[in-house]
């Protein structure tokens, strides 16, 4: 006779999406014996990214990022550039050099292809005899699963292109409202191939303006060298939710809104969040209190710091960077910043009216939707 917990076990947990999140999920409760069935949308893992450079922060915690992920289960067997030493520019083009003994972020890369964060996720997932379907959208989910769709609006966009190089590995990074309003603007090279955009958190209808000067400024500031440039942008959205749960179901990565506010450096927290999802539903525990207690402060600060540096503005840009960059132990004055002070605590009620998600309007509002970073995402919150 089969007993009620063993029947349980058997039951397959479903999951929504196959990005890192929904993938951590996966891969955690696969260690603990259940079975897994994931459905992704799209024909293959990462398929909106395509190839897209991104930065896996490290300052947000004392331990390194490669270790934390090693001590969750999850793989660390893609490709990394250990992001130390690079080039700050204010709108003025002084340049500030970065300087650290140790990395400040990984700068990985996204997508289908080898090597990269998301196809190791999913090898190591299949690996352990989770069912992955392509091109399999989940409708409805009878029983226990866990919902990692991506993200629902647009707070910030990062348009431009990836590419092919002869340049030296590197990243390079311009502080100018009028290349990335109220964001940055990045290159970043790594084994002959690159990424280069503008993270913009308004003026998002003139995206092919900023891109453009983009493009022009580190052609002169560092002889960016493109080859065989192909168009790419992406969608980022930041919210701090009640709860993150849908229905009965945990809601992780960027379907719930984990992400950094300030910079977009949000892969740890959709990553943590699928393996606390997990854990909710191994050990019968309320999700929104585990992620509360593991995130939330983070996510807070992030919000303030956002405020703050929305304040700014290109007259400020510069006081910044003077400031912040020339102080020795760079990641260790990073994290600090990513700690809930009294201050900070003080500030957040004026910085949750100051910063305001676009959650609330998940509606694409440009014609036809023609642009770069929302075809294929926000044409499908429908």
């Amino acid at each position: 006779m089969t007993t009620n917990n063993t029947t349980h076990a058997e039951t397959p947990i479903e999951i929504a999406g196959a990005g890192p999140a929904g993938l951590a999920a996966a891969i955690t409760l696969a260690h603990a014996g259940r079975q897994v069935v994931v459905h992704e949308t799209h024909k293959e893992v990462g398929h909106r990214f395509g190839g897209d450079f991104q930065g896996l922060e490290n300052w947000t915690t004392e331990e390194d990022v490669l270790k934390v992920l090693e001590s969750l289960g999850l793989t660390t067997g893609f490709i990394t550039m250990p992001g130390r030493n690079g080039t700050v520019f204010d709108p003025a083009r002084n340049a500030y050099e970065i300087k650290s003994d140790e990395p400040l972020f990984y700068l990985i890369e996204r997508g289908p292809g080898p090597g990269t964060l998301d196809s190791a996720l999913l090898q190591q997932a299949q690996s352990l005899g989770v069912t992955v379907h392509f091109n399999s959208r989940l409708r409805h989910m009878a029983g226990e699963g866990i919902l990692a769709a991506g993200p629902r609006a647009a707070d910030a966009i990062a348009v431009g292109y990836h590419f092919e190089t002869d340049m030296e590995n590197g990243y390079w990074v311009i502080c100018d409202d009028e290349l990335a309003p109220q964001g940055y603007a990045y290159l970043l090279v790594m084994n002959g191939k690159g990424t280069v955009k503008s993270c913009m958190f308004s003026g998002f209808k003139q995206e092919k303006i900023y891109v453009k000067r983009t493009v022009a400024a580190f052609e002169q500031l560092v002889g960016l060298s493109m080859k065989n440039p192909q168009p790419h942008g992406g969608s980022g959205n930041f919210r701090i939710p009640k709860s993150a749960y849908s229905g009965p179901h945990p809601q992780v990565g960027e379907q719930a809104g984990f992400q950094d506010t300030l910079w977009g450096f949000g892969m740890r927290l959709a990553i943590h969040s699928g393996v606390l999802a997990a854990q909710s539903l191994l050990n019968g525990e309320n999700y929104d209190t585990l992620w509360q207690r593991a995130l939330l402060p983070q996510m807070q600060t992030a919000v303030v710091n956002r405020a703050l540096f929305s304040l700014l503005g290109n007259r400020g840009y510069g006081w910044f960077l003077r400031h912040q960059l020339a102080k020795p132990n760079l990641r260790q004055l990073l994290c600090r910043q990513y700690q809930m002070t009294p201050l900070k605590r003080l500030l957040g009620p004026w910085a949750t009216r100051r910063y305001e998600s676009r959650r609330k309007d998940i509606t694409c509002d440009h014609i036809d939707c023609h642009c770069i970073w929302c075809r294929g995402e926000c044409c499908v919150h429908g």
